[in-house]
């Protein structure tokens, strides 16, 4: 069994900041199958090319010239790619997971980067070839969803990216890629993907015989990997374990990483049950609990990282689909606030909380003791943070969670006011399952496609 461990948790930070970087990171769109080149060489290999090429045993180098560290700027197709076009997508990726990032991985990163822009061209380039160009008012229409994703206008937004060290220029040309590329796909590849009746059919009889069973949604990250690089591309791996460790997101990195073909998606593989997945993976799903991560697998032609997002049962009524009435309590520490202190008052709003005899007395408690008190109606369990979720499940109308927070976030309580259970999971109808069929073979022959532009491009890098 490989390492599992929990993804970092986000109770201790406060909801904006937790919802502004699972945003930023969502706009993070990456492309199809990016490539890790480092590799590492055999000792005896290296000694029989020296005496092939006669080379000296001390050799003293002048300069520098690491290949996966070259000067990020790159013509495609006569298309210049900027080293300032690298900063500013690299700054994106470094904001979405709060800054935190060794001056190694920003070097990995950048390399990274490059290629994600080099394929964006290649996808740009090759729709244009087919007479698809994407209107200026299309990309405005994107950029001001994604704007509004953050509560801002499209000049605030404007303003928020260049406070990030990047700029808007940057985030229009990933949406003119992304839409650029799916409309290629739609008129290139999709009219010729078929689906037969008989397939659905296939489909939903296995999801009645494993009704019951454990399904999960996973997350995954696919490095490819040979004989040759394996140790490096397992060291690679859990480079990018560390940083999802300390705070980064996992979705970003899937993005910039995964050579699956859901990168695109930030690595989602959807709901799966252990029987759709390599022997490997399924062995750890069945062993981890929803959000933990483990890794790296060994997995054939390559290693994977794995993320259970989600967990249920086949085609049962799942009791975290239940949706909650629920009161939040709330309070502050003023600043220099120690430890200690902050321990014994939330103590003391421990006990205050736990005497709450019903949500009507929850206002007035707020009042007394200075606590805010705010009303959320309909929310689904699964979509609290898991921390919380088994806590809720086993409470009663009326009673409060324990507290949860941090010194400099507050500390708050959750009291059910109310539950309105699950009812019964249903089967996806035939068009829902047909069209899932259908994205997954457009991905893989976008996947070829992209290779095949590639291979054919001209690249020079300065």
């Amino acid at each position: 069994m490989q390492p599992v461990v929990p993804m970092p948790s986000r109770l201790g930070q406060s909801l904006r900041a937790s919802a502004r970087a699972l945003l930023l990171s969502s706009i993070l769109m990456g492309s199809f199958a990016n490539t890790l080149t480092a590799q590492t060489v055999n000792d005896d290999d290296s000694g029989v090319a020296a005496q092939q090429l006669n080379l000296p045993k001390d050799v003293t180098v002048f300069g520098k010239n690491d290949p996966n560290v070259r000067k990020a700027t790159a013509i495609v197709n006569g298309r210049i790619i900027t080293g300032t076009d690298v900063d500013q997508r690299l700054a994106l990726i470094i904001a979405a997971n709060g800054g935190k990032v060794s001056p190694e991985e920003r070097e990995r990163l950048r390399v990274q980067v490059l290629r994600n822009l080099i394929d964006e061209t290649l996808q740009i380039q090759e729709a244009a070839a087919h007479d698809i160009r994407i209107d200026k008012a299309e990309v405005d229409q994107s950029y001001e969803r994604v704007a509004a994703n953050f509560r801002q206008s499209p000049a605030q937004f404007d303003q928020y990216l260049r406070a990030q060290g990047s700029a808007p220029a940057s985030i229009r040309r990933q949406i003119e890629g992304e839409l650029a590329w799916s409309r290629l796909l739609r008129r290139n590849i999709q009219p010729f993907v078929n689906v037969s009746a008989d397939e659905v059919k296939s489909v939903v009889d296995r999801m009645n015989a494993a009704k019951g069973s454990d399904e999960y949604r996973i997350g995954e990250i696919y490095l490819s990997a040979t004989p040759e690089n394996q140790a490096q591309i397992v060291s690679n791996a859990r480079n990018i374990i560390e940083q999802i460790k300390q705070g980064g997101s996992f979705a970003a990195y899937a993005r910039q990483f995964s050579e699956a073909s859901t990168a695109a998606v930030g690595g989602d593989l959807g709901w799966v049950r252990p029987a759709q997945l390599p022997d490997e993976l399924a062995k750890a799903a069945n062993e981890m609990q929803v959000g933990q991560l483990a890794g790296p697998i060994p997995v054939p032609g390559g290693v994977s990282v794995i993320y259970v997002m989600d967990k249920r049962k086949v085609l049962t009524a799942d009791p975290r689909d239940s949706l909650l009435s629920l009161k939040q309590l709330s309070i502050s520490f003023p600043a220099g606030t120690t430890k200690e202190q902050a321990s014994a008052r939330a103590a003391s709003f421990a006990a205050q909380t736990k005497a709450l005899k019903g949500c009507g007395q929850a206002n007035e408690l707020g009042g007394k003791i200075g606590a805010d008190v705010v009303d959320n109606d309909n929310v689904k369990v699964r979509d609290l943070p898991p921390q919380l979720q088994d806590i809720l499940l086993g409470l009663q109308v009326g009673e409060a969670t324990p507290p949860f927070g941090s010194v400099n976030d507050g500390v708050r309580v959750l009291v059910v006011c109310g539950r309105d259970e699950a009812s019964g999971a249903a089967a996806p109808n035939a068009e829902q399952i047909m069209a899932q069929l259908e994205e997954e073979r457009v991905n893989k022959r976008a996947r070829i496609y992209l290779r095949d532009l590639r291979r054919d491009a001209v690249i020079d890098y300065n």
